[in-house]
């Protein structure tokens, strides 16, 4: 970007009336607009509280219907493949026509992934409700960046540190409570309670977002209508439907996945160099060294967390004989440490200190994984997640104001939808690794496999952050709004 246009970006670019488009009173000239709350934070829950909250319903959907467990994981491999690739999709149309648009779309597929659900007759109803759900819960954490976004330039002010801050607390907040609202929800209504309570949150999101959500915002000045590339988002889906196939089930015989991947991101390559308006600028993600840098470390930590989460919690049921109530009190102080770290950190500005400390943490959890065992004192294992917890909070903070700063404004929706992709993509990552180490049991020698990985993961983690010296500049106050990297 030339300093022409830096300039330009730095520059508050406001609408003629603050807060236009919407009803009830003008936002303040120079204060976030705390109407965007609500709308902003329950939006961005939807895909967290759906992905965690299906963790007890399989048990009892599978005695529902008869099914085997290979089936039922469909419910959770239908909600990661939807959100893969509709994150960045429903992110580039956020960036196309605002954010109020698609997160009322993505309402009502909410609401009615819920009936569906609801009224389920067989598996493969709740797997295409799943489906739906995934597409319709992508577009609250890109419209939100893309409100922070808009709102920076309305404001004229640095990034909102306290609005990221609760945006980050809110989602893994929702990590804690999600397979608790699920077990509440099972003893009130059922199974299908955990599809139906959809229905509600659906609603409430189409009322806020009608009334809180600007028709305009600050960024659509800049905000292109060229006609929407359809071919490159096909060759996009079919690259990571392909790629994540192979993931979710490492076998020889399905290499010719992992070919079909890599023929169908040359295509997609060649086409989106070729496009006028392409889906995703690979020129633009090419040249932004910084962003693909914190897609990657996103990657790689979430591998790390995933793998902890899941294997250590198996472990902590096969290996070390504790009851389910027992391991999920163990794993409390996790997403506790996590929580509490972001609230204190969240409004200091550091990314580079934040990744650098985070990442050495992780790493030190990491290799601690490897002398855990059976006789393991249970008050041991409580101090491990806590430091384990410590980094979660730092990373997922620190990742999100990073792509804050370096993504292009025009294209702030797709670049937070690619850095959930990227999440998901280590979450996957994590779980063919966890079935790889563990076989039938998770036994501490799978266990002690599987920490091996995370070691591997933390350390190269911790060493892409050392090796980006652009994080540095992120901690100047002085940034302006419309920086990219």
């Amino acid at each position: 970007m030339s300093e022409s246009d830096t300039g330009r970006l730095s520059r508050p670019t406001a609408p003629s009336t603050p807060g236009a488009g919407r009803r009830g009173r003008a936002a303040p000239p120079d204060r976030f607009d705390r109407r965007l709350l609500a709308p902003m934070m329950l939006g961005s829950i939807l895909n967290p509280i759906n992905s965690s909250i299906i963790a007890v319903a399989l048990v009892p959907i599978a005695a529902a219907f008869g099914a085997p467990a290979s089936e039922t994981a469909w419910l959770v491999s239908a909600l990661y493949l939807a959100t893969s690739i509709g994150q960045p999709l429903v992110g580039r149309l956020v960036d196309t026509f605002g954010p109020r648009r698609l997160f009322l779309v993505g309402a009502v597929l909410t609401l009615v992934a819920g009936v569906i659900g609801t009224a389920a007759p067989g598996l493969g109803w709740l797997v295409a409700a799943r489906v739906v759900l995934g597409f319709g819960t992508c577009a609250g954490y890109p419209a939100a960046m893309t409100l922070i976004r808009a709102e920076g330039r309305r404001t004229g002010q640095d990034s909102p540190q306290a609005v990221l801050t609760a945006l980050a607390v809110t989602t893994q907040t929702i990590a804690v409570i999600g397979p608790t609202l699920g077990g509440l929800l099972i003893a009130v209504g059922g199974w299908r309670a955990t599809f139906a309570v959809n229905i509600p949150l659906g609603v409430a999101c189409l009322v806020l977002g009608w009334v809180a959500l600007p028709r305009h915002t600050a960024l659509d000045a800049t905000r292109t209508r060229a006609r929407f590339d359809v071919a490159g988002v096909l060759l996009f889906a079919a690259t990571l439907l392909a790629l994540l196939l192979f993931l979710m089930d490492l076998r020889p015989a399905l290499v010719w996945l992992l070919v079909g991947a890599v023929a169908a991101a040359v295509a997609f390559t060649v086409r989106e160099l070729r496009a006028v308006d392409p889906f995703i600028d690979v020129r633009v993600f090419a040249g932004n060294l910084p962003l693909l840098g914190t897609f990657a470390r996103a990657l790689v930590a979430q591998v790390v967390s995933y793998a902890f989460l899941y294997g250590f919690t198996q472990w902590l049921e096969d290996g070390r004989g504790l009851s389910a109530s027992a391991a999920g009190l163990v794993l409390l102080p996790l997403f506790g440490a996590a929580i509490v770290v972001s609230t204190l950190t969240g409004r200091r500005p550091e990314v580079r200190a934040k990744l650098v400390v985070g990442g050495v943490l992780l790493l030190v959890g990491c290799v601690l994984l490897l002398a855990v065992g059976s006789g393991t004192a249970v008050w041991l294992l409580f101090a491990l997640t806590t430091l384990v917890g410590i980094p979660l909070g730092l990373l997922n903070l620190a990742n999100q104001n990073a792509l804050y700063h370096q993504a292009d404004p025009e294209r702030v929706g797709a670049s937070a939808g690619l850095l959930r992709t990227f999440s998901y993509l280590g979450a996957i990552v994590a779980s063919a690794s966890g079935g790889a180490a563990f076989g039938a049991r998770a036994t501490t020698p799978g266990l002690h496999e599987l920490a091996w990985i995370m070691v591997v993961a933390a350390a190269v983690l911790v060493a892409l952050t050392l090796a980006d010296r652009s994080l540095a500049a992120l901690s100047r106050p002085a940034r302006s709004p419309g920086h990219t990297a």
